[in-house]
């Protein structure tokens, strides 16, 4: 478990940026936070990192956003950004095919509000992390590898 305290949104995204240079592919992770706790300027930095240039919004209502990463650097070839928060269970997930993603080599797949698709997550690769609101800028960010 490591836990990293950011002082601003920049800082927050610097963290994404970070983190995205360790991804391979295959990953899944998930973002718990109550609403408005940076989740989504979180992955505006990891998609960043990841060398996106395509404006990143939260898929409140989509439920999933994919994205093609440009950067030759990186194994991983698409983002994929879930947001189960108006789901009413697991199936609404599946029926827009995310299923086709989730923990795919060369995806890279987040998802906020993970808690609602906790089945479709059993014996995959999940790094879980948490965005705490310590004070109106600072934010103690909290990852731990599952």
């Amino acid at each position: 478990m490591q836990k990293i305290t950011t002082q601003s949104e920049t800082e927050t995204k610097t963290l994404g940026k970070k983190i995205a240079t360790t991804m391979t592919g295959g990953q899944i992770i998930c973002l718990h936070g109550e609403l408005g706790a940076g989740k989504t300027t979180f992955t505006k930095g990891l998609a960043e990192g990841l060398g996106i240039t395509e404006t990143i919004t939260s898929p409140t209502f989509t439920l999933m956003n994919v994205y093609k990463v440009q950067s030759q650097k990186s194994k991983v070839q698409s983002l994929v950004h879930i947001d189960t928060y108006r789901l009413k269970d697991a199936n609404e997930l599946l029926q827009i095919g995310a299923e086709d993603y989730i923990g795919e080599p060369n995806t890279l797949t987040l998802i906020e509000w993970p808690e609602k698709i906790k089945a479709l997550l059993q014996n995959k690769k999940v790094t879980n992390i948490t965005i705490d609101h310590q004070t109106e800028n600072s934010r103690l960010i909290t990852i731990t590898n599952g």
